[in-house]
């Protein structure tokens, strides 16, 4: 495995989907590697501690969300030391592919979840339901997904319309409907936008025993670009580690919301919807106490002119 430097200071940016997979080869070392799985999926692992932190992601997703072009997980395993398996794809495919299928059968049947102390997964969309779905596959894991799919089948969830060409793939066969596929979790945290309905009834049917449902209210469509931006995910993680993950402890990580633009500016431009003007008078004011930023200030305009205007 190459250092954590040359991991974070390699550059990635421009190359396409061979070159970047062949790059990311390089750096994994001798002793780990960059699968191709297919021609729209590649397995990548990097071995450090016992630990190991399962990932999914998009190439799209990281094109947009790096200028590096590196994997999103990279800064966290550098700072914690973990080890690393992340699953790619060219895009949204919810990684229903018979390469990726046969990729993690094979995981299983040499055993090799059982070589680390503790495994982690994660994803967010797409790649949420796909966490979830192979979590199965190490017994024991946490989970940790953001607005994940429970299945596109049509004839579990023909009441999403936002997929529908991506209905033809198989959600029936092996680690298909991935709310069951949670079974043999320890713990799963499963954070959705409440202000879309569609999320929350994708959530509403990962409701099990062994599952935590985080409205994640006031954060906007991307939450993991949320997550990225206030930390809290790098910290659900840690936690998660250590299993000082509670709904308690959560509640106070999420705290940090409250310094983040994204966020308050949702909640003002909910009680300017709701025609609540001066609790939006009160937030601006608070919050420009702390720190200019410029939405709020122009909200602080508007709720003061309709507070002395009613009629408008």
């Amino acid at each position: 495995m190459k250092d954590a430097t040359t991991l974070l200071q390699a550059d990635l940016s421009g190359l396409e989907w061979e070159a970047w997979c062949e790059q990311l080869e390089d750096l994994a070392g001798d002793d780990g590697y960059c699968e191709p799985l297919g021609p729209d999926h590649a397995a990548l692992l990097i071995e450090k501690k016992p630990t190991l932190l399962v990932t999914f992601e998009t190439r799209t997703r990281i094109i947009a969300g790096s200028t590096s072009g590196q994997p999103m997980a990279w800064p966290l395993i550098d700072a914690l030391g973990w080890s690393h398996m992340a699953l790619f794809a060219k895009h949204d495919t919810w990684f229903r592919a018979p390469h990726v299928i046969s990729y993690f059968d094979r995981l299983i049947d040499d055993g090799f979840f059982d070589e680390f102390d503790q495994v982690l997964f994660y994803g967010a969309g797409s790649c949420g339901y796909a966490a979830c779905a192979f979590s199965v596959s190490a017994p024991g894991s946490h989970v940790l997904a953001l607005q994940p799919q429970a299945t596109l089948s049509p004839h579990l969830a023909g009441w999403d319309g936002r997929f529908v060409k991506e209905r033809r793939r198989d959600f029936t066969s092996r680690f298909g409907y991935a709310p069951d596929m949670l079974e043999a979790a320890d713990h799963a945290w499963i954070a959705y936008n409440p202000n879309s309905l569609l999320d929350a009834m994708h959530a509403s049917l990962f409701a099990r025993a062994n599952a935590t449902l985080i409205p994640a209210r006031f954060m906007g469509n991307d939450l993991q670009d949320a997550f990225l931006r206030t930390n809290l995910l790098y910290r659900m993680l840690a936690q998660m580690s250590s299993r000082k993950l509670t709904r308690a402890s959560l509640a106070k990580l999420m705290r940090a919301r409250r310094s983040d633009v994204g966020y308050l500016t949702n909640l003002m431009l909910h009680l300017e919807r709701g025609g609540q003007f001066r609790r939006m008078k009160t937030l601006c004011e608070a919050v420009l106490r702390e720190q200019e930023l410029r939405p709020i200030r122009r909200g602080l305009i508007r709720a003061n002119h309709a507070l002395e205007n009613p009629q408008e």
